[in-house]
């Protein structure tokens, strides 16, 4: 079976506990334009172009699940060690649903935790396909605005919504992520609707995921335009604010 990849990035701290190695799945229905890897969007390879290095790399092969595997036992040692595993991310895993059950299936087989990185926007024969191989799910929530979901990101909040609750109906272990984008979902009435939607789901802790620029480099490489290059970072006192309205009915926690 083929999976269609667009990198495998070892020694990952960001994914997860412990160090990790990140498999970045190709293609995603969504189309958030702070995405911070706008080359795992389109299912279709993705050139990235460095004249002033003068290379151009291309993301996106296709892979055996065997093939695969083999650069994740690479780390074996590592993920032992320090309480690590696999990260199946992208763009959207669940797009490529029976692929990353055989990828999943073959890393449990070996002794490696499974976490998957997901936005939730699929259907949800997906999430039960992979539900008995997945340890953790890092499970973004953007806003609870349908309206905005659709105009912005380009899906049907309901379907998150949805996919969510069934995750937690069967008692899966999921860490809400939500992504702090500046103009979009920090407006203090924009947090307490977000409250209130997790808080009627059962949700008791978030992440919050403070807004970087650290993608948009590839956005030039691409030729594409990044909307939010011109935005600022959170300042310290603005996430200690957010922090602070998450935190009177939620734990927090900032990455």
């Amino acid at each position: 079976m083929e999976l269609n990849i667009s990198n495998i990035q070892h020694f990952s701290v960001g994914d997860g506990e412990g160090i990790r190695t990140t498999v970045f799945f190709k293609g995603c229905a969504l189309r958030c334009p702070w995405c911070h890897n706008p080359e795992t969007i389109d299912f279709a390879p993705a050139a990235l172009s460095y004249p002033k290095l003068g290379k151009t790399e291309v993301r996106g092969k296709k892979m055996t699940v065997e093939a695969v595997m083999a650069e994740i036992l690479e780390d074996r040692d590592f993920y032992a060690e320090s309480g690590g595993g696999v990260t199946l991310s992208g763009g959207e895993v669940l797009l490529q649903a029976e692929g990353a059950y055989a990828l999943a299936r073959a890393a449990k087989e070996a002794g490696i935790p499974v976490f998957v990185d997901t936005a939730g926007f699929a259907p949800q024969a997906a999430l039960e396909a992979l539900h008995p191989v997945t340890d953790c799910w890092l499970y973004d929530y953007k806003t609870a605005d349908p309206e905005a979901f659709r105009r912005v990101v380009g899906g049907e909040l309901d379907r998150v919504r949805d996919n969510l609750a069934f995750l937690l109906s069967k008692g899966a272990n999921v860490r809400i992520r939500i992504p702090l984008i500046p103009g979009f979902n920090t407006a203090a009435e924009e947090i307490e609707a977000i409250k209130a939607d997790l808080k009627a789901l059962g949700v008791r802790a978030v992440d919050l995921l403070p807004f970087h620029r650290l993608g948009s480099g590839k956005y030039t490489a691409m030729g594409m335009e990044y909307a939010y290059r011109e935005v600022e970072p959170q300042t310290k006192a603005e996430l200690a604010a957010i922090r602070k309205q998450y935190e009177d009915v939620f734990a927090v926690t900032v990455d």
